[in-house]
């Protein structure tokens, strides 16, 4: 049955919020230094669950769509991520992040022939103004390598997130598939590029197993399965407002974990992208169509008798 629209932006939105936890799950679970290698563990496993669940490859022009969006929402954006939360604060990588609905906004606009509304626009400056007051920190160390790095990822998710939204999926396959083939096809850069640049993986510990299982199963396979599905029912931009709520959660876990304690701008950060997120829910306006003049109709002649 199809949910509602409030039903499927709450659902989608656990996607974003499992991505939340990735910086805690990452700083306290897994091996450090192994950017490349975190992003194959995660996205390879995932993937082979999917496929092995769905039993579907792709077919004819999809695998060519399948590998674009595999580079873009995985291969690419995987690495990039990494790079930008090693080399920046995360207050900072996640304000650059919060450009995203802005991003995907002005893509719409030539690749979907969607004109984001004032509504759209302004919610998606409060959200990147929101995000900034809650997790920035004054004097906060600035990397060109990671800006540019986090502008890239950021960039590529807001491509991929468009370029779902127009192709959808083919006939017969399911999100589980669609999202098997991504992770796939992510992975098919990402294990050899882990395997050539960082080396052999270290012996794990079952902590680690458990941090990667928990990626694996809830923050990718799970997470871009809810994902997808909230691109498809809901548009591109609504659900690019639904990444907001990453680092709401990333703070949260903070609080909880961490024993770390909220500002008064803080707060009024907070409620600016949540805020944020709610304005952007707001379905996308598609043009009007023009309505043609009406055609003059002559007057009838008068019949004489």
């Amino acid at each position: 049955m199809r949910g509602t629209r409030a039903g499927v932006a709450v659902t989608a939105a656990l996607a974003p919020a499992a991505w939340g936890t990735t910086y805690l799950v990452t700083t306290e679970l897994l091996p450090e230094g192994r950017p490349l290698l975190l992003a194959a563990l995660r996205a390879l496993p995932a993937g082979l669950l999917l496929l092995l669940i769905g039993r579907k490859l792709p077919k004819g022009r999809w695998w060519g769509r399948a590998a674009v969006l595999g580079m873009l929402n995985i291969g690419l954006f995987f690495p990039l991520t990494f790079v930008g939360a090693y080399r920046l604060p995360g207050g900072v990588a996640a304000t650059i992040g919060a450009i995203q609905p802005l991003l995907v906004a002005g893509l719409s606009i030539g690749v979907l022939g969607v004109r984001p509304g004032r509504r759209a626009l302004l919610a998606g400056l409060a959200g990147v103004g929101g995000v900034a007051l809650l997790v920035l920190k004054s004097g906060a160390r600035l990397d060109g390598v990671g800006i540019a790095a986090m502008v890239g990822a950021i960039a590529l998710m807001a491509t991929g997130t468009v370029l779902t939204r127009r192709w959808g999926r083919p006939e017969g396959a399911t999100l589980l598939d669609l999202t098997a083939w991504q992770l796939l096809a992510g992975s098919a850069l990402l294990v050899p590029l882990a395997g050539f640049v960082e080396g052999a993986p270290p012996a794990l510990s079952a902590t680690n197993l458990a941090g990667f299982a928990y990626l694996g199963v809830f923050s990718t396979a799970l997470g871009y399965v809810l994902w997808f599905r909230g691109i498809e029912r809901l548009g591109a931009g609504p659900a690019s407002f639904l990444g907001l709520i990453n680092p709401v959660v990333a703070t949260a876990g903070g609080l909880v974990v961490l024993g770390q304690t909220l500002t008064g701008w803080q707060l009024l950060g907070l409620l600016l992208a949540l805020s944020a997120m709610f304005a952007g829910q707001a379905p996308a306006r598609q043009p009007k169509p023009a309505v043609p003049p009406l055609t003059p109709v002559a007057p009838a002649t008068p019949v004489t008798r």
